[in-house]
């Protein structure tokens, strides 16, 4: 239990904290998010991401509002039956409000109750977390048709730029594929930040949330994943490499990896939702920079980490992406509504000796799904042909996701 009075000096030394931080580089998404729109707004990504920043951003628009972030230590101890105290301080400090904003409230074991309890009065809630699946599945049952889900990723390359008041080229585009998109990290360069922030995901994210003992294996699993980007794998043969009981342990692994935003992972395209569950999958990395901290040989090829940055930029964007391997592969194809409305091929060189593996890769994947044209995209290379009536252009990655 904690009391109204510790209550109140934590809430009023979280709002003068908050008052102190600058509002900082204005994201993408912040025009996306009316918070009129829906009774519930809940932003989940990666820790350190921003999500407290953008927090920052939105609370800027409104006059009056409630604020606790249950990352504090003191709040340790706080229960849903200490809500209605925390409520009193609130009252205390802020009078009547009808904006309610809760920090990472995963930490809060039944919050989707409180939650609940404010909507049925017709409060409004703004809320983060740091775990896709537990917000969704949560809200799924308890507030269904009254939320709007939004998803945060550090910074994009354009975010990048306009942090540092730089402009698109080759220059700052390498910069970004070495350095990532962590604010914090872009403004120190202290790489212990991003590995640090490795161990925490890990820790607390993964083995005290879920309660697992073998934290060896899990480091080691994300390591290679984390290594391995744009490479297929197979559940068995992860369970075989390092010698754990079941596939049932390896997929839960990743799971929790995918969850809390550190890797993605994705199917090979199949009509067939039992093909695409045992086909081998590929896997992605939440940002470039973080992985070169965190890896010794993930910056050993240029070809992969473009191929993860043009990822993430999809991904930002669609959520369903698969890529497409029959006779030729094609790196991306993304669906919409039940189709697939693009393809896409990374190449970091195109030349003589790849040009006729990544043209026809393509091409296969343009046929299959009646697309007019498809993309490849490319380290700095421009260019447009047709073939068998199929437009491919080849564009410079970083021209690209500026457009995305």
């Amino acid at each position: 239990m904690v009391s109204t009075e510790e209550l109140i000096k934590i809430v009023s030394s979280q709002k003068e904290d908050l008052q102190k931080k600058d509002l900082g580089t204005e994201r993408k998404i912040l025009k996306t998010i009316n918070l009129n729109v829906s009774p519930a707004s809940i932003l989940t990504g990666i820790r350190r991401c921003g999500k407290s920043t953008l927090l920052r951003q939105l609370m800027k628009k409104i006059k009056n509002f409630n604020y606790v972030n249950f990352e504090d230590p003191r709040l340790v101890d706080f229960k849903i039956s200490d809500f209605e105290r925390l409520n009193e301080a609130f009252q205390e400090i802020n009078g009547p409000c009808e904006y309610y904003f809760f920090d990472e409230i995963q930490n809060l074991p039944g919050w989707e109750r409180i939650v609940r309890g404010l909507l049925d009065t017709n409060k409004k809630c703004i809320i983060t977390g740091s775990n896709a699946s537990l917000l969704s599945r949560e809200l799924g049952t308890k507030l269904t048709g009254r939320h709007l889900n939004y998803e945060l990723f550090p910074f994009s390359y354009q975010e990048m730029l306009d942090m540092t008041n730089n402009k698109p080229s080759l220059e700052s585009f390498n910069f970004y594929l070495e350095n990532g998109g962590f604010p914090e990290y872009l403004i120190s360069k202290r790489m212990d930040l991003l590995q640090n922030l490795f161990k925490d995901i890990i820790n607390r994210d993964i083995i005290v949330r879920y309660k697992l003992k073998d934290e060896r294996a899990i480091n080691k699993i994300a390591l290679f994943l984390l290594s391995n980007v744009g490479k297929e794998f197979s559940y068995n043969k992860l369970k075989s490499y390092f010698q754990l009981g079941s596939t049932n342990t390896v997929i839960s692994f990743i799971n929790y990896f995918e969850e809390c935003y550190l890797l993605f992972t994705i199917s090979k395209f199949s009509y067939s939702l039992k093909k695409q569950i045992v086909n081998p999958k590929k896997v992605y990395t939440i940002d470039t920079g973080f992985s070169r901290a965190n890896s010794i040989t993930f910056s050993k090829d240029n070809g992969k980490i473009l191929e993860n940055f043009v990822f993430i930029t999809l991904r930002k964007k669609y959520p369903e992406i698969f890529y497409y391997q029959e006779k030729g592969e094609c790196d991306f194809v993304i669906k919409q509504k039940d189709k697939i409305i693009e393809a896409i091929q990374v190449c970091y060189e195109f030349n003589e000796d790849n040009k006729t593996r990544e043209i026809n890769g393509l091409l296969e994947a343009l046929k299959q799904f009646d697309l007019k044209e498809g993309s490849i995209l490319t380290y700095n290379q421009t260019d447009e042909f047709i073939i068998e009536n199929k437009k491919i252009k080849l564009i410079p990655a970083w021209k690209w996701s500026i457009t995305q």
